[in-house]
């Protein structure tokens, strides 16, 4: 076995035993993490944009999460909460029913992941509403699971070679002034009301290009589901956990969803995922028809538990408002700086910048790609998204430093100015 710890070494190595369905963003190993910045094999640090694709919203490494996680894990690390359950993962469903919007009474479930997370919230729809139909978005994202994939938008890398997909998934366009009223016209076109059991959205849209809908626009989206008998499930994995300045990207619309699922900061790197809803619903189904072996692991429940406390001790919407507000006006400066740049997309500190080019400003992914290899280059990790492949997605650690915050932000102009040439 190959023990030599170079970053070259360990990609050998990867590419012998790591299969070539799984790629990976960077050939940076990292081999520690804390806060805002990550160490590779060889030393060398890294500023992180990409907080592990929305994860890492309190930073890595948090010390109340160490602590959690080693409390936990010197008591017990497993027992599945299906055959003995434990306290930590009770306290954590408590904590997050009267964290996710809505005044009427809650209930949770846990899970491994996302993807599972809305595997399970189509499950208890249908099972609520014993209808099949599921209405999803263009340009959304909700996993690579079977019917996750069916539901996410963007056909290469996930959909493609794939197929046949889940049956009773339907789609129409997001994020457009009269789009609640184009959910009509599915009616009309597509499927009978009658049939759909909810109605699945981010909020902000995350792989699909950090794409936020206009005011008004889930009011009226949700009045149309409340009026045929529709459930609305806000699909907050990525949007979630403060990320948009709320605790949930939802409540910038005043909307209580029916459904909510949560995931990725949840944990802050542990697998945990959660669906909360209305009470009468999560308790529709019969006993046994939800779980899993891992779903509510304690070392996981227990990690989650501490970062809810974080929230409430740290002031991460705080922190999370004031990234957000510095973030918008750099990334503005920029737009206006570089012909390069299209747009600014998102919400509070969930921002992204569009590539473009040409006179038509066509979508510039050969370029973001090459942007992001060049600030990688220059100690600065981003990650690119969208429909095109030309979005810069901006997921900082709320606990950034200034410094971190300024250095990472000029290898990003320093790399717009080179693409600009």
């Amino acid at each position: 076995m190959n023990t030599a710890r170079t970053n070259a070494a360990l990609s050998q190595l990867r590419n012998q035993v790591i299969s070539a369905g799984v790629s990976s963003v960077t050939p940076v190993h990292v081999e520690s993490a804390c806060g805002a910045v990550v160490r590779d094999v060889e030393g060398r640090e890294y500023i992180d944009f990409g907080g592990g694709i929305g994860v890492m919203n309190i930073g890595h490494c948090h010390p109340k999460v160490v602590a959690a996680i080693q409390a936990q894990a010197e008591k017990f690390h497993h027992t599945c909460f299906m055959v003995s359950p434990y306290e930590v993962a009770i306290q954590l469903a408590e904590k997050l029913c009267a964290a996710t919007p809505g005044q009427f009474p809650k209930k949770a479930i846990f899970v491994n992941s996302g993807a599972e997370a809305v595997e399970n919230v189509v499950k208890i729809a249908r099972y609520y509403t014993k209808r099949p139909a599921v209405i999803v978005f263009e340009n959304a994202y909700h996993g690579r699971t079977l019917l996750t994939m069916t539901m996410t938008s963007k056909v290469k890398p996930y959909k493609f070679g794939f197929g046949p997909f889940a049956p009773e998934v339907y789609r129409m366009p997001f994020g457009d002034v009269v789009g609640p009223e184009k959910l009509k016209d599915v009616f009309l076109k597509h499927v009978n009301p009658e049939a759909v059991a909810c109605v699945v959205a981010e909020p902000v849209q995350g792989e699909g290009g950090f794409i936020a809908p206009p005011p008004g626009y889930f009011q009226e989206l949700v009045k149309i589901c409340r009026e045929n008998g529709i459930l609305f499930v806000a699909d907050e994995i990525q949007s979630g956990m403060g990320r948009t300045g709320t605790m949930f990207a939802i409540e910038h619309w005043g909307v209580e969803p029916d459904l909510i699922t949560v995931a990725k900061s949840l944990g802050a790197g542990m697998p945990i995922a959660s669906v909360v809803g209305r009470k009468e619903i999560m308790d529709a189904v019969h006993p046994w028809g939800l779980g899993g072996t891992y779903g509510g692991n304690p070392v996981a429940s227990a990690a989650a538990l501490a970062v809810l406390e974080v929230f409430e001790e740290e002031d991460m919407l705080g922190k999370a408002k004031a990234l957000g507000k510095k973030l918008n006006e750099r990334l503005e400066a920029l737009r206006k700086k570089y012909k390069i740049v299209g747009e600014i997309r998102g919400l509070g500190a969930m921002l992204g910048l569009t590539l473009v080019k040409g006179d038509k400003r066509e979508p510039a992914a050969d370029e973001a790609k090459k942007l992001a290899a060049f600030c990688l280059e220059r100690g600065l990790i981003i990650l690119v998204c969208g429909t095109y492949s030309n979005v810069v997605r901006v997921l900082v650690p709320f606990v950034i430093t200034d410094a971190q915050l300024d250095k990472g932000l000029s290898i990003l102009e320093q790399g717009l100015a080179e693409m600009s040439k």
